[in-house]
């Protein structure tokens, strides 16, 4: 097999869906039995373990628990933190309690906890 270029493995990566991008980051921490986070700090050739497990404790998964009574309120919530479809989205909020953001920053987390809430949804940060 022939290796590709950062290039035309970016350009192969425009071509997926979140959905097929998310289910590919899912197959290669299983593979490299590593998290998406601590390949952002350690890199992938393994290294800096020290780094990868003080990025994790800063990284938090945003739980939907439920929608509440404004649940297309809350569908476009999830669709504008998370760039999915609508009918994406809208299975998110209906397979609550469901995790919306994996591995965003405290910040990150806590923003998209706050506009969730605001939009009527029950939100946990773990």
């Amino acid at each position: 097999m022939a290796k590709l270029t950062n290039d035309e493995l970016i350009e192969a990566f425009k071509e997926l869906t979140i959905i097929e991008l998310s289910e590919f980051v899912k197959q290669f921490e299983e593979t490299f039995e590593v998290t998406a986070a601590a390949v952002a700090v350690a890199g992938p050739a393994g290294g800096g373990g020290e780094a990868a497990a003080e990025e994790e404790k800063d990284s938090f998964d945003v739980i939907l628990e439920s929608a509440g009574d404004k649940k297309i309120a809350v569908i476009k919530e999830v669709r504008a933190l998370t760039s999915l479809g609508l009918k994406e989205a809208k299975d998110v909020v209906d397979a609550a309690p469901k995790a919306v953001l994996e591995g965003a920053t405290k910040e990150a987390a806590e923003k998209a906890k706050a506009q969730l809430e605001e939009a009527g949804a029950t939100v946990t940060l773990k």
